[in-house]
């Protein structure tokens, strides 16, 4: 397989998305966490495609359609109804301004990465994006990371935190982080964030299926609204096709 070569006025390009979508997307996040609880957290989260929806009819002129809108509230309302029934009442947990900016930040930050990048993406092949993706958020990171990894104590940490570890790194990092540009080079950045709406579905589905967490009507109505909306989404028409 010949060696791709990125043109020269594209590394820019390139750094802007690794900034965005990785840099401070997974900062702010990070940060903001210890500050919010995690039904407030949920909340700003799921406002990520409504970002993406209008991000790209900026940036890449996709039309607002009264159908794309009603996928969107539908599977918005249905996410929030899942949280809301699913709240626990217990808990000293508080959230404070600070950890809202970070998730509005963070929520803010990945939409504009999938609503400006998707032609840069499609230019390219998934791995030469992410290979230069990935080398530049490692760059970028280093002077905030470089003290702990040298000093952790990396030889007496358990065998199930190195597990776990290299789950996130791989599975949740590398593997999630490299499949979105499969994604994003054949359906819209709207369809691409609303795709997010399904974790908590999955996470439930799996939760039941070990035994950690019962089936109820309401988690079925709320499933049932989070895959309607994302059908409806999916079926709008885009830009191209409308032309």
């Amino acid at each position: 397989m010949p060696k791709e070569k990125v043109e020269k006025k594209d590394y820019l390009k390139i750094f802007a998305a690794s900034v965005l979508g990785f840099l401070v997307c997974q900062l702010s996040f990070l940060e903001g966490i210890p500050h919010i609880t995690p039904m407030d957290c949920s909340m700003l989260a799921s406002l990520s495609p409504i970002y993406t929806m209008f991000i790209a009819a900026v940036a890449l002129k996709e039309p607002i359609s009264l159908q794309k809108v009603g996928g969107v509230v539908i599977s918005f309302l249905g996410i929030i109804y899942l949280i809301v029934s699913n709240v626990s009442s217990g808990g000293v947990a508080q959230t404070d301004a600070f950890g809202i900016v970070m998730l509005i930040i963070n929520s803010l930050s990945f939409s504009l990465y999938l609503g400006i990048f998707k032609p840069l993406i499609s230019k390219y092949s998934v791995f030469t994006f992410m290979k230069w993706i990935f080398l530049f958020s490692f760059a970028m990171t280093i002077p905030f990371t470089a003290k702990e990894i040298v000093t952790a104590d990396w030889m007496s940490m358990p065998a199930v935190q190195i597990s776990e570890l290299a789950f996130l790194i791989i599975c949740a990092t590398f593997v999630t982080y490299t499949l979105i540009p499969f994604g994003q080079k054949i359906i819209r950045p709207t369809l691409v964030s609303m795709y997010s709406y399904m974790q908590p579905i999955i996470a439930i589905v799996i939760s039941i299926c070990i035994g950690m967490d019962t089936l109820t009507w309401q988690k079925v109505l709320a499933a049932v609204m989070v895959f309607g909306g994302v059908i409806i989404v999916s079926y709008s028409k885009s830009k191209v096709e409308k032309g």
